[in-house]
């Protein structure tokens, strides 16, 4: 009965102690659920993007004598594979080509391999063939053989085989092999194996055309030939990335055993899906870093809402122990008041929560699935109802263990400093987190590991307590600096807050000295708070600021026009492209093969002086000098050559070193030596790859080769109307360039987890932090004042003035709002700092400076200011009405 009599008085006395409470809990309960429901939309699209990388699920290699029949049709039964066909490969010592106009002169490669596709290969497994110039249903060639043997359409072709006469074909297209790399690995290699480049030269027939030119090959040169059976399956898979990984794998292995030694697996699918799990631990990390801190300061902010009613609370435990309450009693009392505020809290927090997904993510849903849902319900509830009893039903606890009836009626005592002030425990975790950011800095760090040889992920967790004990430091320090300042500044106090409270300064700043632990427990919240939203703020920034950069980075520009192999355009063309509506500018850069010693390696020149402006070149891509000074040492010696770094250690290269490099000149087609001096390293270039290149002077090599042909075209947009201007430049040159747009790379992108567009998560994130600014800064500060209607009581009394009561007021409102946020702006600028160091596989290239958002830093600023204003209003109200009744409480 008592019970139910207390949570009437709740419900009716303290409805605004229970609702400020509450919606902390709120807070907390809405940001767990909505991080919930994107980081399970993210996971699910990670899967389907992954699923959509490998063009060939599954490459499964004929071993030894089995029958190719047998195995194709093991493996058109197997279940979820709705397409398969046979592919064959043949090793070839060389090609030779002859021009259609037929003159004398040939040209002849190395070895070569020839892969025999069926006539509907390209259709049933898109994205692995993209056709370049002529039609792909003949005798093709790959882009850089074409460029090889300088052949064209029409063009005839000696395929050489060992031990019988070359077989002449005609050439019929052009081809690019997007996912070559796969195409041709070594199908059934250990675990962890080095990689199989691709070969330099390839030729593609149909499969009926390769069996009549290798079959008979098979009987003297068995190991030439091998035949695979290529698959593609109807990816119904879980949303998680590991899931999904461990259900292909198991499918695969499971297609091996019935296969029983006659095939092996080579699973892109499970390629893609693992990388894609990397991605997925990211996720989970930027919720860890993004998600928590919320949570915790929502924590943070109900403790500190319930604290500020701790003396009214004791009075009220005094009197019902005068009545006759037993510590029991005064226990359950607490835990109903805790109960109450925990499913108040979580009934509005998952209402939220759903809120925010339906306007942000499109669902209102907490995953994709019903389980996932309710876990992350139940989870984020799990976690309001800790909030709710830590902050209001164990203090009532303590105090009814611990607080007596005489001491509970105190009005003076002395309070002794925090343990943790006294035990250093701020410098302690200070220190802590430099320790681990410096490790983390170091050569080889890796936040997310995936182990060599070893076919599973982990994160390095350590790693994390580097911002959270920063973060949780930096809040202590402030609380410290505020304590220390109010204990033993009173003089620059007063000085501070003369504007504010003029004559009665002094008053204002001795009445201040005695409130000082709340009052530092407000301001390093407010710090926290803004802290928080902050570096979340920038951190989200300077990850769209990088999403692009990478984008450019695989793509080269906003749009990319590549031309067809053999085209030979000349910067001269590109007066059509620079004549397209929105085009603001056209970079040309130059393609070539050139042979580093025995390796073909990709050879790019560029125009020195402008190429940084068109291609957003960044600083991180070049090692030994910004991106300026390298460049200007191109320009200025025209025979110097950047080297990537793979080269550089292949070759023990040097600065200065001379390399000579094999092109081939224009007019003769023979290869020709060109002197080049190794004037630095190049990590990154935009459309190179990522392993072994070259970048040059384009005027030096154009005139060492006797041509200026370009290799792309670079447009800038402006990053406006990039689709628009791709159709345009599409309709403009023809069906032979190839044509990218930025849009379109940043989907196909996996390198990082910057292909995951973080919008949801931001408008979610930003939403939030701007609540917690204006709770933290308005309402602890209107509780904290509203609490001490009785010292406003007495004032009146005394006979001050409206505008004497409101130096009190703005006073302590001025100087909690104005240190937090000085606090907060140097919390933030540490911890975004903190976030990229630690976050290093999140952005690649990393960033050379932090993406400051200056608009939303206002935003936070302005709520901050308004919140602090109208607090202060509302205790200036509640002050002039205070009544006379208040006098007779006691203190």
């Amino acid at each position: 009965m008592l019970g139910l009599t207390w949570f009437r008085s709740l419900i009716a006395r303290r409805t605004g102690r229970i609702a400020a409470a509450a919606a902390g809990v709120a807070l907390a309960v809405g940001l767990l659920a909505s991080i919930g429901a994107f980081v399970a939309s993210s996971k699910a699209t990670m899967t389907a993007r992954a699923a959509t990388r490998a063009a060939v699920d599954w490459q499964v290699a004929v071993q030894g004598s089995a029958d190719p029949t047998a195995v194709l049709a093991a493996v058109q039964t197997q279940p979820h594979v709705v397409a398969a066909v046979p592919v064959g490969f043949a090793r070839s010592p060389g090609l030779t080509s002859t021009t259609a106009a037929g003159a004398t002169t040939t040209q002849s490669t190395g070895a070569a391999v020839v892969v025999g596709f069926p006539a509907d290969y390209r259709t049933r497994f898109p994205g692995s063939i993209r056709p370049l110039v002529g039609s792909d249903n003949g005798a093709v060639l790959a882009q850089q053989t074409a460029a090889n043997l300088h052949a064209a359409p029409g063009d005839t072709v000696s395929i050489a085989r060992v031990g019988l006469p070359a077989v002449d074909v005609t050439i019929t297209g052009v081809i690019d092999l997007p996912q070559a790399d796969s195409l041709f690995q070594t199908v059934g290699s250990p675990i962890g194996a080095q990689p199989t480049a691709p070969p330099d030269n390839i030729v593609v027939l149909p499969l009926a055309q390769w069996h009549q030119v290798f079959d008979p090959l098979v009987a003297a040169h068995a190991e030439l030939v091998s035949q695979q059976v290529h698959a593609r399956l109807d990816h119904m898979l879980p949303g998680d990335p590991s899931a999904a990984y461990t259900q292909v794998a198991a499918m695969a292995h499971n297609l091996e055993a019935r296969l029983a030694g006659g095939g092996a697996v080579g699973d892109n699918l499970g390629a893609t899906l693992a990388a894609a799990r990397s991605d997925a631990l990211y996720a989970q990390i930027l919720f860890l870093f993004l998600g928590l801190p919320g949570a915790i300061l929502a924590g943070l902010l109900t403790v500190a809402i319930a604290a500020a009613g701790s003396t009214r609370r004791r009075q009220e435990q005094a009197l019902l122990r005068l009545r006759g309450a037993t510590l029991r009693v005064l226990v359950r009392l607490g835990a109903i008041e805790g109960v109450l505020v925990a499913v108040i809290g979580s009934v509005l927090g998952l209402a939220l929560g759903a809120i925010v997904g339906r306007a942000v993510l499109g669902a209102s849903a907490f995953g994709n699935d019903t389980a996932t849902s309710v876990t992350w319900a139940v989870a984020a509830c799990t976690v309001g109802a800790v909030i709710a009893l830590s902050a209001v039903a164990y203090p009532a606890w303590r105090d009814a263990r611990e607080i007596t009836v005489n001491t509970s009626r105190r009005s003076v005592a002395r309070t002794p400093a925090p343990r943790w002030l006294r035990w250093g425990l701020d410098v302690i975790l200070l220190a802590g987190s430099a320790v681990v950011v410096w490790l983390a800095g170091q050569n080889g760090y890796h936040l997310v590991l995936a182990v060599e040889g070893v076919p599973t992920v982990s994160v390095s967790y350590w790693a994390l307590l580097g911002p959270a004990l920063l973060w949780i430091g930096a809040g202590l320090l402030t609380w410290r600096i505020t304590h220390l300042v109010l204990t033993r500044g009173r003089r620059p106090l007063r000085a501070a807050l003369r504007p504010a409270s003029g004559p009665l300064s002094d008053t204002v700043a001795a009445t201040m000295q005695r409130q000082r632990r709340p009052i530092a427990r407000a301001v390093a919240l407010v710090a926290l708070t803004v802290g928080f939203a902050a570096s979340t703020a920038i951190f989200n920034a300077t990850y769209r600021q990088q999403a692009r950069v990478d984008a450019l980075l695989t793509n080269g520009a906003d749009v990319t026009v590549t031309p067809a192999p053999g085209a030979n355009l000349s910067p001269g063309s590109t007066a059509t492209l620079r004549g397209l509506p929105e085009v603001r500018s056209v970079e040309t850069i130059q393609h070539r093969y050139a042979y580093v010693g025995t390796d073909l390696q990709d050879l790019y020149g560029v125009n020195p002086a402008t190429i940084i402006a068109a291609t957003d070149f960044q600083n991180a891509y070049v090692q030994g000098g910004t991106a300026r000074s390298v460049m200007a040492e191109l320009a200025a010696k025209p025979d110097s050559i950047l080297v990537s770094a793979e080269t550089v250690k292949d070759f023990q290269l040097q600065p200065g070193d001379l390399l000579t490099l094999r092109l081939q000149q224009t007019s003769t087609k023979a290869l020709v030596d060109v002197p080049f001096h190794f004037a630095g390293v190049a990590k990154e270039f935009p459309t190179a790859p990522k392993d072994s290149f070259l970048i040059a002077n384009g005027s030096y090599v154009a005139d060492k080769t006797g041509s200026d042909a370009v290799g792309a075209f670079l447009l800038n947009t402006g990053g406006q109307h990039r689709t628009d201007v791709a159709a345009a430049a599409r309709n403009a040159v023809g069906p032979g360039p190839a044509i990218t747009d930025l849009d379109t790379s940043r989907q196909i992108i996996g390198s990082s987890l910057t292909a995951v567009d973080l919008a949801g998560l931001t408008k979610i994130e930003l939403g939030f932090a701007l609540a917690l600014v204006a709770a933290a800064t308005g309402l602890l500060l209107w509780l904290g004042l509203a609490e001490r209607r009785r010292t406003f009581a007495i004032t009146s009394a005394l006979g001050a003035t409206n505008r004497q009561q409101a130096g009190f007021v703005w006073g302590e409102a001025g100087f909690v709002a104005i240190t937090g946020t000085i606090a907060g702006a140097a919390i933030a600028w540490a911890l975004s700092h903190v976030l990229v160091t630690v976050l290093t596989g999140v952005f690649d290239p990393p960033p050379e400076t932090l993406a400051i958002p200056w608009g939303y830093l206002a935003v936070v600023a302005a709520s901050a200011l308004t919140a602090t204003a109208v607090a202060a209003q509302l205790a200036l109200r509640s002050s002039r009405h205070a009544p006379i009744e208040l006098l007779r409480e006691s203190p």
